[in-house]
């Protein structure tokens, strides 16, 4: 019985690595032992390579794996496989009483599942899931904040007397019209723009793309600001003035600078247009599919958070109700 857990232990360390566990303590190395390392390694590298997934996402992975596996390590388990229910368990709980939120936990437990899963998958076929029917405390629903619609007005309506003013209005203008996320306004080229047929192509979560309707109002925002700086296909739509793109900090900043220079004292950050955007939507269509799908949402059960609602088409749906979509009506 020995040798043939020892067969499979050989499977998550590399040969001749001694399996000694490395505790995290004032007075030995803060450093995991290979077998808990590697696993962890091997994974997040078929999530960059298989799944495709941002290293934003990789990198939460590796924080709640690694904090799972000291956990472990310090209760004296020896590498994944030996590893129980009752002691992810014990995990878990640990991390609760440390003040650890329902929401982090769960985080937390939907990681190690994902190993787990992986790691039955790809080397051990007969290892049980330990954290599978593990749940953590419950997490209260809530709800996103938004900003109402006279707010937004006087947030994207900025004077123009400052010299990033044409610059800065697209930004906001974008982010509202079309819900966009951080990360997809600042990868931004103008060739991902087609301003004819009012629409953006963008690199989502989990490099899907999708097409997303732009309102007019940006429309003549970024119009504005491709007569400033031109519009070379592979030029960044938001340029730092040095050749490059905004970095998503600067964004962020941007975004706040103005909030707070039109005298809206609510924290205003790019999600919390992104929120504004998909709340006033299904306000006035009461339609949750269209909203997933301009959101770029996977699971329908996370544009939920906003309503309950019906399906109707998808850019009817954006023309009709989006507060800043509503072509002009000629004088």
């Amino acid at each position: 019985m020995k040798h043939k857990k020892q067969g499979i232990a050989s499977k998550l360390a590399p040969t001749g690595k001694k399996r000694a566990l490395a505790m995290n303590t004032a007075t030995e190395s803060p450093t995991l032992a290979a077998v808990w390392l590697q696993p962890i390694d091997d994974f997040l590298s078929y999530l960059t390579v298989e799944r495709r997934l941002s290293p934003r996402t990789t990198g939460t992975y590796r924080d709640q794996l690694t904090e799972v596996a000291w956990a472990l390590t310090r209760a004296q388990v020896g590498d994944w496989q030996m590893v129980r229910r009752d002691q992810i368990r014990a995990v878990i709980a640990g991390a609760h009483r440390r003040g650890l939120a329902p929401r982090s936990l769960a985080l937390m437990l939907a990681a190690t599942r994902s190993f787990y899963r992986w790691l039955r998958q790809a080397r051990l076929p007969d290892l049980l899931n330990p954290a599978q029917g593990v749940k953590p405390p419950k997490v209260g629903k809530r709800l996103p904040s938004v900003l109402d619609a006279d707010a937004v007005t006087r947030l994207v309506e900025i004077p123009a007397d400052e010299r990033l003013s044409t610059r800065d209005r697209a930004l906001l203008e974008l982010f509202y019209s079309s819900g966009l996320r951080l990360s997809e306004v600042a990868a931004l080229r103008w060739g991902d723009l087609d301003l004819a047929d009012a629409s953006v192509r963008v690199l989502g979560k989990g490099s899907k793309t999708r097409i997303v309707p732009i309102g007019s109002l940006a429309i003549e925002a970024l119009s504005d600001l491709a007569a400033v700086h031109g519009q070379a296909l592979d030029q960044a739509v938001f340029g730092n003035g040095r050749g490059g793109a905004l970095s998503p900090r600067a964004i962020q900043a941007r975004v706040k600078y103005w909030a707070q220079r039109q005298g809206i004292w609510q924290r205003v950050h790019p999600h919390l247009l992104r929120h504004s955007f998909a709340s006033h939507l299904l306000e006035s269509s009461g339609d949750l599919r269209a909203v997933q799908e301009l959101l770029g949402h996977a699971d329908i059960g996370t544009t939920q958070v906003y309503t309950h609602l019906n399906f109707q088409h998808l850019a009817e749906v954006y023309d009709r109700a989006h507060p800043r979509a509503k072509r002009k009506t000629p004088v």
